[in-house]
């Protein structure tokens, strides 16, 4: 490991416009403006789709298309420029402006449910297997289910204002408070440190415990100043979703997510169920862990740290950048293709530097396709898996460059799976190059272990406190102890043994940013959903070879066009219903499990 200091690079944006509130950018939000009034008006003239407006619909839901793929682009754009530099209010305002634009779809949604649920199945299935439409009849599908459950169409129109106006911008006071955030680390010497809070998670998740330790009671302390404001937000964002949920005649909360994630409650209920049955093989490998440390269990702001061994080091962001690229090409030559691209165009941020929001994220846009990556990297491990993790979320998109927009929204269960596919290769190439020191390879197992434990516990955890808090919301807004007080024994159910006493983080509730995005209802299991998942694909990509790549691929390319459960059957002969699938995947972890303990034995009798 050498000394340099190269802590990550900025990205190149500029193919999306060469300036922010340009000219080009000006012009095309004008048009997408002009466009949708347009549209929206010639819509709420259709009084149903019948054979005499049929065609004037077909044009409607293409045009759209088209200017709602515009909209994604600029969208992307200003949250990209947002994100890398959290303190310009410009880009906050703009976030906002788009967000008014957005409604306006929202809008002409409800006049395309309003029509489509009125229509007989006859007709409706002749009309979406018309030539222009027949590629995105699974999505036109899709919006006739969503509106089975909506309120009448004046108060759907209201709610669509309220989103922009109320709803929506929770989070994005959410983002604007959270990226601004700092916090001081007292360190061992007696010396404070301040940082921003986009480093708070790597330097939790740092070998030295002292200095995770120092980051985790700097980092609460800062998120404790603004635990009023986080707890108003929650309540706000779970309160409307309750509301809306009783005005459209949805019993279960979790139904909204479910159809999100294009499943079935059936097969949620499944991944769970044999989740819940493995949660101890989870909890095995932190105990293996713990056990090599000499302790009984670990503090939860531990679950990411590596094995506090000797020497590892940082790594430079060349190094990372190298790792993946070796790892990539050894295994899947035609992504290390695409990752090298991505690094000689400059189309990752992953510089260090405060002003950035916390977390990581790929964009992907249709109208130019164009894949972006962000992150923050801070020379761990970690950050290098959320490299590889980040480039197969754009790999995926890049694979459906040839995929009208409307096909190409494939919801969150499988956009984890390219993502995770890719940390597999990553940990799998290095656990079996002979260029790799034992040291480093145990390091990736050790990732790799802790990986498993965080998607089944961590996420566990999340999903069973977001539960709780929606059943308890149901009956009034919950305070800032008794959020404290869930996620602290959500914490304890789902961990049990391994968490130590007094390990809890009762503010991981204000601190996590998945709970607070509007857009996405449960931004917790479909994570599992997709470990497990890729897993199960990674698997069979063992078993059968390079041979199976084009397969998946086109798995890949079908993710939008067809139910979970559906592409998963028709591809690869698998019953995400059965939990019996999900078992056998959580068992496969044995075997790697086996190796680990083996391996931190020896290294701990000297061998």
């Amino acid at each position: 490991m050498n000394d340099k200091k190269n802590i990550g690079v900025k990205w190149d944006i500029s193919a999306f416009f060469q300036e922010f509130d340009g000219n080009e950018m000006i012009a095309m939000k004008k048009e997408i403006a002009d466009g949708v009034k347009l549209l929206r008006n010639k819509a709420s003239q259709l009084k149903d789709l019948s054979e005499g407006t049929s065609d004037q619909w077909e044009e409607l839901l293409i045009k759209s298309e088209d200017l709602e793929s515009k909209l994604d682009h600029i969208y992307c754009y200003v949250y990209c420029l947002g994100s890398a530099d959290s303190k310009n209010e410009n880009y906050s305002k703009e976030i906002s402006t788009l967000k008014k634009l957005t409604t306006e779809f929202h809008k002409l949604d409800v006049d395309f449910q309003r029509v489509l649920k009125e229509t007989d199945n006859a007709f409706f299935y002749s009309f979406i297997n018309r030539e222009n439409l027949k590629d995105a009849a699974y999505q036109i599908s899709r919006l006739r289910e969503r509106a089975q459950k909506t309120m009448p169409r004046e108060l759907e129109m209201l709610a669509a204002d309220l989103n922009v106006e109320g709803f929506h911008s929770w989070s994005r006071l959410y983002d604007v408070i959270s990226g601004k955030l700092e916090f001081d680390m007292v360190m061992s010497d007696g010396k404070t440190v301040k940082k921003p809070i986009s480093e708070w998670r790597s330097l939790m998740a740092d070998a030295d415990r002292e200095i995770g330790r120092a980051a985790f009671k700097g980092g609460n302390n800062a998120w404790e100043t603004i635990e009023d404001t986080c707890a108003a937000t929650l309540n706000a964002i779970a309160g409307t979703r309750l509301t809306l949920c009783k005005y459209r005649g949805i019993e279960d909360y979790l139904e909204i997510p479910v159809f999100q994630s294009g499943i079935t409650k059936e097969t949620l209920d499944a991944m769970y169920k044999a989740t819940k049955e493995n949660l101890d093989l989870a909890r095995e490998i932190i105990r293996v862990k713990a056990n090599f440390m000499g302790r009984s269990g670990i503090w939860w702001y531990e679950r990411e740290a590596p094995l506090p061994l000797e020497d590892t080091g940082r790594y430079t962001w060349e190094e990372g950048v190298e790792m993946v690229q070796n790892a990539f090409d050894r295994a899947y030559p035609k992504l290390g293709e695409y990752f090298r691209k991505i690094i000689s165009n400059g189309w990752v941020e992953s510089e260090s530097r405060a002003g950035k929001r916390p977390g990581a994220f790929c964009y992907s846009t249709s109208f130019k396709n164009l894949e972006r990556i962000y992150m923050t990297f801070n020379q761990t491990l970690n950050d290098i898996t959320t490299l590889a993790h980040e480039s197969g979320h754009a790999f995926h998109g890049s694979l459906m460059h040839d995929i009208r927009p409307m096909a190409r929204a494939y919801p969150m269960t499988l956009a984890e799976t390219a993502s995770t596919f890719g940390e597999q290769i990553l940990a799998q190439s290095i656990l079996s190059d002979d260029n790799i020191s034992d040291k480093q390879k145990l390091l990736m197992l050790d990732s790799s272990m802790s990986d498993a434990a965080i998607y089944l516990l961590d996420i566990t955890v999340r999903f069973e406190f977001e539960k709780k808090f929606h059943d308890l919301r149901q009956n009034g807004e919950i305070s800032v102890s008794e959020l404290k007080k869930m996620m602290v024994e959500s914490q304890k159910d789902v961990m049990q043994d391994v968490l130590v006493e007094g390990g809890e983080d009762p503010m991981f509730w204000a601190s996590k940013l998945h709970f607070y995005k509007t857009s996405v209802h449960f931004y917790n299991y479909p994570y599992t959903f997709g470990y497990l998942f890729s897993s199960a694909v990674y698997n069979m990509f063992k078993q059968e070879g390079k041979s199976f790549l084009p397969k998946y691929e086109e798995f890949l390319r079908q993710s939008g066009s067809d139910s979970v459960e559906d592409i998963t059957s028709k591809v690869f002969n698998i019953n995400v219903r059965d939990p019996n699938f999900w078992s056998g995947t959580i068992q496969s972890l044995k075997e790697p499990l086996d190796t680990y303990r083996n391996l931190l034995s020896n290294l701990k009798k000297g061998k």
